[in-house]
C-alpha cells in the first residue's frame, strides 16, 4: 500500500469521502497511516533527543514532529514539497555543535522510498534531490562545518534520498508487472469464455447449415418428383393442380428454409455440419429414385488403409451438393458422377448435361443463399484438396481433388486450422504481439532495469562511500590522544620523553579557525583528536613545540567546530 506519492488514497480506495460505509473507511484509511507513520518517526527521533542531552528541545523535537505533522498528511498532493520539508529537518544537524547527524534521516530515506512509489516523474524527484543537496551543501557552507560535517553532508544525504527512491520505483515496477500479469490472466479468462460463447454459436450455425444443405436437398428432390408426376397420363386435371401447388409450396418451402438459414449465418459464414452417415452410392440411388438420371462410375481403390473419414464426408458432400445443383438449375439432365483413386489421391467429377430445352442454368456463384458452393469449397480445403465449378459445355461441371488420408503426421484440429490461418507455425511466426503481450513485456523490462538500478547504482556507491569512510576512519582513528595520556604531559619535557603515548600520526583536518589561535612566538604545534568517535565533534589537543621541548599544551573545545 503507497503512503508517499502522487496518487491519491482516496482515488485508490475507490472512494470520494462521502458519508457511506466505503466513503468513511477512505478517509479514515489514511489518516490511521498518516499516524502510524507519524507515530513511528517521531518514536525515532525522540530516543536520539534522549541519548543527545545537548541538544536543543524547540529545535530538535518540537519543531520536526510539528513539521512531519504537517507533512505526512501533504504528501499526496506535494510529494516533492514534502520531500523538501523532510530533508530541512536534517540540515537542522548540520548546525549541531557536536554531530551533523539527526534521527530525521530515517525520516528522509521513508519519505524518498514513497517518492519513488508514487506518481512523481524521474526527471522531478531528481530535481528535487539535486534541489535538497544543494541546499544541504550551502548551509553546510554558511555554518563553516568541520571535515566530518562535510563528509557527512556528502554521503549521508544522497545515500538516504537515492537507495531509498530506487528501491521505491522498483517495487513500483514490481507491483504494475504483477498487476498486469493479473488482468493479462483476466483477459485471457474472459477471451476463453468469448471464444467458447461463440464456439456454440457456431455449432448452431453448423446445424442450420446441415437444415439447409441436407432438408434443401430432399425438398428439391420432392419438387422434382411432383413435377415429374404431373406429366403422368392417369392424372386428371384435379391432380395436376394438386400436384403443382405441391410443387410451388416445396418451391417455396426451400427459400424460406434458405431465408432462416441466411438470418442465422454470420457474416462470414460457418462450415456446413457434417451429414449424416451415408455412402456416396446411397445419395445416388435416392437420387434416382427421385426421377435424376445419374451415372456412377468408379476407378481405382483408395490406398491402405483407405479414404480418410473426412475425405469420405468430403467426397459425398461434392456428389450431393453438385446434384442437388443439378436438379435445380438443370432439371430433367443426365448427371455423370465421376470418382477416381490414384496415387493416393481421390479425384471427384460431377457433370450435368443441360436440362428441358437443352439448358441448363448453372448459378455464376455460388447458389442462392450464398453458401452452396462457397461452403463446398471449404470443406474441400479443410482437407488439403482444391475444388474447381465450372460451365462445361452446356452443362456445369463441379471437380474436387483430395488427398486419400488428411496428414497422417499431424492432429485433425491442426489441419482444419492450417485451412484457416494456414500452418500453425507460420501463424504464430507473423501473428502480430498483442497489446496485452507488449504491455506485459514493458512491465518486465520496467522491472528488470528499475531492479538493477536499485542494486547496482546504491552498490557503486556504497563501495565508493565504504572506501573513503574507512579510508577516513583509518585518519581519524590514528591521531587520538587519550585524555589520560594527556594529562600525564609536562611543559618544559622533552619530547623524546613522551613519544610513546603519542599517536602515530597527526589530526589532519584542523580547521582554519583552530590554526588561527594565538601560540607562543617560534613555535610549531601538533593537533591530536581527543576521542576516536567519527560523528561527534570532539575537543582536540594542540602541542606547541620550541625545538624539541613542549611549551604548551591546549584544549581546543569540540564547539568550536575544528
Amino acid at each position: 500500500m503507497r503512503w508517499w506519492g502522487g496518487t491519491s488514497d482516496t482515488a485508490r480506495d475507490g472512494g470520494t469521502g462521502g458519508e457511506s460505509g466505503t466513503g468513511g473507511r477512505t478517509v479514515a484509511g489514511p489518516a490511521v497511516r498518516d499516524t502510524a507513520l507519524w507515530l513511528a518517526l517521531a518514536g525515532v527521533a525522540l530516543v536520539w533527543f534522549v541519548g543527545h542531552p545537548r541538544s536543543s528541545v524547540a529545535l530538535e523535537l518540537v519543531l520536526p514532529l510539528a513539521v512531519l505533522a504537517v507533512a505526512i498528511p501533504a504528501r499526496r498532493r506535494w510529494p516533492v514539497a514534502a520531500a523538501f520539508a523532510v530533508n530541512a529537518l536534517c540540515a537542522i544537524g548540520l548546525a549541531h555543535p557536536v554531530t551533523p547527524a539527526n534521527a530525521y534521516i530515517v525520516a528522509l530515506a521513508v519519505s524518498a522510498y514513497l517518492l519513488g512509489t508514487g506518481a512523481t516523474t524521474t526527471r522531478s524527484a531528481l530535481r528535487a534531490f539535486g534541489g535538497c543537496l544543494a541546499l544541504d551543501l550551502a548551509l553546510c557552507a554558511a555554518l563553516g562545518g568541520g571535515a566530518v560535517w562535510w563528509y557527512y553532508t556528502l554521503t549521508a544525504f544522497p545515500l538516504a534520498l537515492l537507495v531509498p527512491w530506487l528501491f521505491g520505483r522498483y517495487w513500483q515496477a514490481q507491483l504494475a508487472f504483477v498487476r498486469g500479469g493479473w488482468q493479462r490472466a483476466q483477459l485471457l479468462e474472459r477471451q476463453q469464455r468469448l471464444v467458447a460463447e461463440q464456439a456454440r454459436l457456431r455449432e448452431r450455425t453448423r446445424i442450420a447449415a446441415d437444415m439447409h444443405d441436407s432438408l434443401g436437398h430432399e425438398l428439391s428432390l420432392i419438387a422434382l418428383r411432383a413435377g415429374a408426376l404431373e406429366l403422368s397420363p392417369t392424372l386428371t386435371g384435379r391432380d395436376r393442380a394438386d400436384l403443382g401447388e405441391l410443387r410451388a409450396a416445396v418451391s417455396d418451402a426451400v427459400g424460406h428454409l434458405r431465408d432462416t438459414v441466411g438470418v442465422l449465418r454470420d457474416a462470414e459464414g460457418d462450415r456446413a455440419a457434417t451429414p449424416a452417415d451415408e455412402s456416396v452410392e446411397e445419395l445416388v440411388d435416392r437420387a434416382r429414385g427421385s426421377g435424376v438420371t445419374v451415372d456412377l462410375r468408379r476407378e481405382g481403390t483408395p490406398a491402405p488403409p483407405g479414404l480418410s473419414p473426412l475425405v469420405d464426408r468430403a467426397v459425398h458432400r461434392v456428389v450431393r451438393e453438385a446434384l442437388t445443383n443439378a436438379a435445380k438449375h438443370a432439371p430433367g439432365g443426365a448427371v455423370r458422377v465421376r470418382i477416381a483413386h490414384e496415387g493416393g489421391r481421390t479425384d471427384v467429377r460431377v457433370t450435368n448435361s443441360g436440362g428441358d430445352a437443352g439448358k441448363s442454368h448453372p448459378p455464376s456463384g455460388p447458389v442462392p443463399g450464398g453458401h452452396g458452393l462457397t461452403g463446398l469449397r471449404e470443406r474441400v480445403e479443410v482437407v488439403g484438396g482444391t475444388l474447381r465449378a465450372a460451365p462445361r459445355g452446356t452443362g456445369f461441371e463441379v471437380a474436387a481433388t483430395m488427398p486419400d488420408r488428411v496428414g497422417q503426421d499431424r492432429p485433425l484440429r491442426e489441419a482444419v486450422a492450417d485451412s484457416d490461418t494456414g500452418s500453425d507455425t507460420e501463424s504464430r511466426e507473423w501473428e502480430p504481439e498483442s497489446e496485452s503481450v507488449r504491455q506485459l513485456t514493458t512491465a518486465r523490462r520496467r522491472a528488470r532495469l528499475r531492479f538493477a538500478a536499485a542494486f547496482v547504482v546504491p552498490g557503486g556507491f556504497g563501495l565508493i562511500t565504504l572506501g573513503s569512510a574507512a579510508y577516513a576512519a583509518f585518519q581519524l582513528a590514528t591521531c587520538v590522544l587519550r585524555p589520560a595520556d594527556y594529562a600525564q604531559l609536562h611543559v618544559g619535557a622533552d619530547r623524546a620523553e613522551f613519544a610513546n603515548v603519542l599517536p602515530a600520526r597527526q589530526f589532519p583536518y584542523v580547521s582554519d579557525s583552530v590554526k588561527a589561535r594565538p601560540r607562543p612566538a617560534g613555535t610549531t604545534c601538533a593537533y591530536y583528536r581527543s576521542s576516536g568517535s567519527l560523528l561527534d565533534q570532539v575537543d582536540v589537543y594542540r602541542l606547541c613545540y620550541s625545538g624539541s621541548r613542549l611549551v604548551s599544551k591546549d584544549v581546543v573545545p569540540g564547539s568550536g567546530r575544528g
